[in-house]
This record gives structure tokens, sequence and C-alpha cells, in this order.
């Protein structure tokens, strides 16, 4: 009984050692897949502009596409994620000290909000460039432009803090940062007429791509917290969230007060970004995923 006792014990701590060791490696695997330096092709940047027209355009952008939810209204960052041991705090991309994009050129704007990698190389953690890898060239040197007039506002570089296991399943592969899901060899989208138009409303579900995946498909959100829900499924099949809003107005709504058509809330939709969409990419969002 007793040999029997001890050969449990040496094989669970045996087990907890191997385990260990997993973690580890995955954890430290992590480590060099964070401070990789991502090679992109030759980036046909488009000139920044500066104009009325084009701040105007990049102001509707900010504030509707995501990135207030992340830098805040003043671009000084702010902690959007604080759960589970996971912590994110956007860095701060004003035009005053401390803002981590006051140098940066064309390219580098560039480099990082559609294709997700820092000037020096490394992969930009966190940031949903796969959600804006798709901006026409107009609208990437509008909201660049937008940008570049939020004036001095403090903050500092992003701070993010990663759970072991978060870590390790970055290392594994199983959580992947908008770096490595970006297709860096696809040229800039060309230019869709805005207008309550299938084709506009995929321009749009673009931005929808960093929660629900690539193909809309829906499921946990990658690195998100445990207590996240999964991402709603947004093409056909068993749980398509679209049959609960048969007409634009049923989406829009939803849209606008953060609850569906029963008065339950929906959870950690950015909604601060998203009710300011307007009703032309609101409808035109609405008519492309119902298409699918």
């Amino acid at each position: 009984m007793k040999t029997l006792l001890r050969r449990t014990l040496i094989g669970v701590l045996s087990l907890l050692v191997l385990a260990t060791i997993a973690v580890a490696t995955l954890v430290w695997v992590g480590e060099r897949k964070r401070d990789r330096r991502v090679e992109l092709p030759p980036l046909k940047t488009p000139a920044l502009v500066d104009d009325a027209a084009a701040r105007e355009r990049g102001a509707y952008i900010y504030a509707s596409r995501g990135c207030v939810d992340c830098h805040g209204v003043d671009g000084a960052g702010r902690v959007f994620v604080d759960s589970g041991g996971l912590r994110v705090k956007g860095p701060a991309i004003h035009s005053g000290p401390g803002s981590v994009t006051l140098q940066y050129k064309a390219e580098d704007w560039d480099r990082v909000l559609r294709h997700g990698v820092k000037p020096d190389g490394r992969p930009a953690m966190v940031m949903p460039s796969e959600d804006y890898n798709r901006f026409t060239d107009a609208d990437f040197v509008a909201l660049v432009a937008y940008t570049r007039t939020l004036p001095p506002a403090g903050g500092g570089a992003a701070e993010i803090t990663l759970p072991l296991p978060v870590r390790a399943l970055y290392g594994a592969g199983a959580i992947q940062d908008a770096a490595a899901k970006i297709d860096h060899s696809l040229p800039p989208q060309q230019p869709v007429a805005e207008g309550i138009t299938v084709e506009h409303g995929q321009y749009v579900a673009n931005m929808c791509k960093g929660c629900h995946g690539p193909e809309l498909d829906g499921g946990k959100v990658p690195g998100g917290p445990p207590d996240w829900p999964p991402a709603a499924r947004l093409t056909r099949g068993d749980g398509n969230a679209m049959e609960r809003y048969p007409t634009a107005e049923s989406m829009i709504a939803m849209f606008r007060s953060g609850k569906r058509a029963d008065g339950s809330a929906v959870q950690v939709m950015p909604f601060e970004s998203l009710s300011k969409m307007n009703d032309t990419d609101l409808r035109a969002l609405h008519a492309y995923l119902k298409s699918r």
C-alpha cells in the first residue's frame, strides 16, 4: 500500500514538474514572439494630408471605430481591460509630450495602423490592426490627420499585463497578435462609394473582425478575460445573432442603446464608439450581415 502511494505521489509530482516546464517553455516562446521583428513588404504609404475635409472624416472614424475606447477622447490613453489579472492601457497618441506617435512618419502610422507593427519592427501587442488593415488610403490619412490635431494631454506608453495562462497560450499560438493574423501582401482596399449597399457594409464590417473573427463566426474573444462572453456569430448557422435584428432599425437601436430588443444588456461590445456610427454605415452593415 505504501509502495502504491509512493508511486502515485511520484507520478503526480512528475506530471506537475512536466506541466511547469511546459508552461515555462511556452511563456519563454511567447516573450520571444513579442520581441520578434516582423518583416513587411515595401509599403506604398500615401502622403499625409492636413485639410478640413480629412480632419472631419478622421474625427468620425476616431469616434466610431474603436479608437476612443483604447486611447480616450483626448488621445491620452486609458485602461480598457482590467479583469482576471489582465490589464491593458492604451498609449497616448496626441500631439504633445508623452505621446508615442509624436515622431511618427507616414510609414510609421501605416505600419502600426494597418499592419500591427511598431516602427522598430516588433508587433504592436493588443492593437487590433486586423480591424484597420483594409482601411482605404483616404480613411487612413483622414484618421492620422485628425489624430495629429489632438492637443497635448499627457499619458505615455501602453501598459500591458498578461496573466500566465494568456502568456502561455500566446506562446503556443492559440492567441495571435494582429501582425500574425494579417496578410501583409494585400494592397490597401480600393474605395467603395458610401451608401446603404452590401459593398459598403462589407467595408464597415472590417471593424468587427478583431472580436468576431475573420469570417465573423464568433466565439471566444482571443486574449479576452475569462469572464468575457463569446462574441456572437454573425453568419448563417445555428446561433446567428442577426436573427434578432430583422430590420436595420432594430440593429441601430441596439447600437445606440447597448441593449437587445428584450432589454438585456449586450456585454463587452464597445458601444462608446459604436453608438457614434452614422445611420448610413449601420444600415449598410445590416444589409451586409443579413446577406451572409
